[in-house]
């Protein structure tokens, strides 16, 4: 088995270099991705092993870069866009919902829509708003759109494969806190499919669902509980829309206790799907109501505060605590 260790910023950049080689019809299109490589490097170097023609420095109009993709989905090509940004999807939000996420179902699959727009989400990187922001939900909401979330630099690299060969579109949220940490990556076999969940810790005692930035948060909370003789098993949801219930459902129905986090607001999320769907399908296995960790109802704060804002190890070990003591 060929294993290197990169960063997730690199696993990224090995898995588009991976897709442009496989398919001349794979495309790559964004602000600044060309020479400049992209404001996280994502796309470094490969301008120039593929030429203009096949990674594309769009102007500053998001809307322009996913309409134009739409049209060349319809001929056959499978592109990826870069969204800056997690806030500067807006202005494409209208083509997203209105064309993207219909246009398969509108021509009877006539058309694919072979189409990824990857979306830099979540904060912890010192930005202020719309540089920081976690619009997942908006997105798993709309029909026709699939939803993933990478947590680690092996699923990055094969993540992003899988995206581009798949039909549908996929809107890819990055982590980008998490850019620069290093792990390993199997080079020749995918180790999940694009919509699984998966156990990253088996435990006992409580279920905690997360993904993206708030896996490893989860994880040294685990390694904090355990100390304490708590067994935290942590599942990565990695697809947000579908959701991968089946191994939830199993760990909830061994803990009977289960939490949620991530670093969007509470109201309407991904942690209050998973919360209600978990509630219904395992009523009487539960030892404990579900608890949500999340982000505010508030816009992104100022840097000085975004930690205070961000899950942290404590207020999940908080969350925690509170299902386990619920018995008595």
């Amino acid at each position: 088995m060929a294993t290197t260790t990169m960063t997730m910023a690199k696993a990224l950049n090995e898995g588009l270099r991976r897709a442009l080689e496989k398919d001349k019809k794979v495309l790559l299109m964004g602000e600044d991705i060309g020479k400049l490589g992209g404001v996280f490097r994502i796309t470094d170097g490969l301008q120039k092993d593929f030429g203009e023609d096949r990674v594309i420095d769009a102007p500053l109009a998001e809307s322009a870069i996913v309409g134009t993709a739409v049209g060349l989905a319809i001929r056959g090509y499978r592109t990826v866009c870069e969204m800056q940004f997690d806030g500067f999807v807006f202005p494409a939000f209208d083509q997203i919902v209105s064309q993207v996420a219909k246009l398969r179902k509108r021509s009877d699959g006539a058309f694919t829509m072979g189409l990824v727009i990857r979306l830099p989400f979540q904060g912890g990187i010192g930005a202020i708003e719309h540089h920081s922001e976690s619009p997942e939900a908006y997105f798993a909401h709309t029909g026709g759109l699939r939803v993933v979330s990478c947590s680690t630099p092996n699923d990055a690299y094969w993540m992003i494969q899988q995206a581009v060969e798949h039909d549908d579109p996929i809107i890819f949220c990055e982590p980008k806190s998490r850019y620069w940490e290093k792990g390993e990556v199997d080079l020749e076999q995918a180790p999940h499919g694009l919509f699984d969940s998966v156990v990253r810790r088996e435990g006992t005692d409580v279920t905690v669902i997360g993904y993206g930035s708030t896996v490893k948060t989860i994880l040294r909370a685990a390694d904090t509980a355990a100390t304490e003789g708590v067994s935290i098993e942590v599942i990565d949801a990695r697809s947000l829309s579908p959701l991968d219930f089946s191994p939830m459902v199993r760990s909830v129905e061994k803990t009977g206790r289960f939490v949620t986090v991530h670093e969007a607001p509470h109201t309407a999320s991904i942690g209050s799907e998973i919360v209600a769907e978990l509630t219904q399908r395992c009523f009487y296995s539960l030892r404990a109501p579900g608890i949500r960790v999340s982000g505010y109802h508030i816009p992104y704060p100022p840097t000085r505060i975004e930690e205070d804002y961000r899950p942290s190890v404590d207020r999940v070990l908080d969350a925690v605590d509170r299902v386990m003591g619920f018995e008595s």
